[in-house]
């Protein structure tokens, strides 16, 4: 059946009369009158008007000549191993000159809620090859982990390079990246820096660029979510999916809230943002009886660097830590440029040290934090009083930090460390101390890992 009773055309927005029985969320097909089909997403229901929000937008509509056909439930995807090795726009139409997707299941996009009690905790860690994640904040299987960045910094590039490195202890592994808004030029960077990754069958590229329609940002991560909840649970794979850029899917979400007149919140933000950003955060963990996982990391630009931003701040009371990047750390030449006393893994004790990692892992980690939470307050009081002023060992702690910094922290953008190497470079800058400052390392570690400290190096 066909509704023609359209109302209004408001932005994306699309009015129609005379649909009963219509429910939220429903997907419909809507037929122009030269032949073309675009497609909407019920947002509302008001008695026998049916708000849509037009994927492709509304732009070359007129109020005649529309027809609109309901499907009689929400969007659904196919989804399966066919996926794998595929680069395709927002909507999951093919970009590689391929067929279409097909799959062995069609699920929706929204997902299915999942009972906590059947949820598993995270346990094992997965490794990005990238120094200092790895060492000090450790991504876990399962985890949701975000990357707090500025307009500017290297964040695109080091989620990119987290897509093309990173491994679990799991049979196997598997990527979903999903991009929003992006400029053509990063994409085109996502597709050269993952064709690797990709033409091996394990990666997905969902790209939505920042010329595509607002509302197919909507839909990108739900897809994205979707392609990754199958692989994960059903074929048994563990799953990282990247979502790149979340502040402008917030901006696509306040977007259609404001087309739909709705009472805006902090900084013109809807009301439901939290629990908006919640339906996809949540979509990540481990599950009982099922050997997969999903485990997310969500980039995002903080606008001006407010770190109290309506999206970060929102997004740090869902996830479990945050990676935060720092322009004076960036502006010293090292990258990734992450601030490590800002940034945290709140379940890096569930996947690092003995049986996961090394034994050393978490002490070496919270000493490398203490000495550079030392070294920062030393390099302070140098600016005020002169190096010369301070004691020797304050001296070396400021030696400690550029050791850090350029023998752990700084590394290529396609440089990949296994743990080893990563914990092997931590026990060399920390050997700049004296013996005695390194308080919250058993002795047998340091007898055992600390060069020249009695053991192996």
């Amino acid at each position: 059946m066909s509704h023609s009773d359209i109302r209004e055309l408001r932005g994306p927005l699309l009015v129609v009369g005379g649909a009963d029985g219509v429910g939220w969320d429903e997907f419909a097909t809507i037929d122009m009158a030269g032949g073309e089909s675009r497609h909407g997403l019920v947002l509302e229901v008001d008695r026998d008007l049916a708000t849509l929000q037009v994927l492709e937008s509304t732009d070359g509509m007129s109020l005649g000549g529309i027809g609109i056909r309901f499907d009689g439930r929400p969007l659904h995807v196919q989804v399966g191993t066919e996926w794998l090795g595929r680069v395709c726009n927002g909507r999951g139409e093919p970009l590689d000159g391929g067929p279409p997707v097909t799959g062995t299941a069609t699920l929706p996009v929204s997902g299915w809620p999942l009972n906590p009690v059947y949820r598993e905790p995270p346990a094992e860690p997965v490794l990005t090859g990238i120094s200092v994640i790895d060492a000090l904040t450790t991504l876990v299987r399962g985890q949701k982990l975000p990357i707090f960045s500025v307009p500017g910094l290297p964040h695109l590039t080091l989620a990119t390079q987290i897509a093309a490195q990173a491994t679990s202890s799991g049979q196997s592994f598997r990527v979903v990246f999903a991009a929003m808004g992006l400029t053509h030029a990063d994409i085109a960077y996502v597709r050269d820096r993952l064709e690797e990754r990709s033409a091996d069958g394990e990666l997905i590229l969902l790209l939505n660029a920042a010329d595509d329609p607002v509302i197919e940002r909507i839909l990108t991560p739900r897809i994205a979510l979707t392609i990754a909840e199958h692989l994960a649970y059903t074929e048994g794979h563990d799953v990282l999916v990247i979502m790149s850029d979340m502040t402008s899917y917030a901006e696509a979400v306040r977007e259609v809230s404001a087309a739909r007149r709705e009472i805006p919140a902090r900084r013109g933000y809807p009301g439901y943002l939290y629990s908006d950003l919640a339906t996809l955060y949540e979509r990540c963990g481990r599950v009982k009886g099922h050997d997969g996982s999903v485990t997310i990391v969500p980039v995002l630009t903080m606008p001006a660097g407010d770190i109290t931003h309506p999206v970060p701040d929102l997004t740090g009371y869902i996830t479990e830590g945050q990676i935060v990047l720092a322009p004076d750390i960036a502006a010293r030449g090292i990258y990734p440029p992450v601030d490590v006393l800002s940034s945290l893994s709140r379940l890096m004790r569930s996947g690092a040290g003995a049986g996961r990692t090394r034994e050393d892992h978490l002490d070496v980690a919270a000493q490398v934090m203490a000495a550079l939470a030392r070294a920062r307050a030393a390099t302070e009081l140098a600016e005020l009083v002169g190096e010369a002023a301070l004691s020797d060992t304050d001296r070396s702690y400021i030696a400690y930090r550029t050791l850090v910094e350029e023998g752990l922290f700084n590394q290529g953008t396609e440089e990949s460390r296994s743990l080893e190497d990563t914990l092997t470079r931590a026990w060399a800058a920390l050997a700049a101390l004296p013996k005695q400052e390194l308080t919250m390392v058993p002795t047998v570690f340091l007898d055992r890992y600390l060069p020249n400290g009695g053991g192996h190096p």
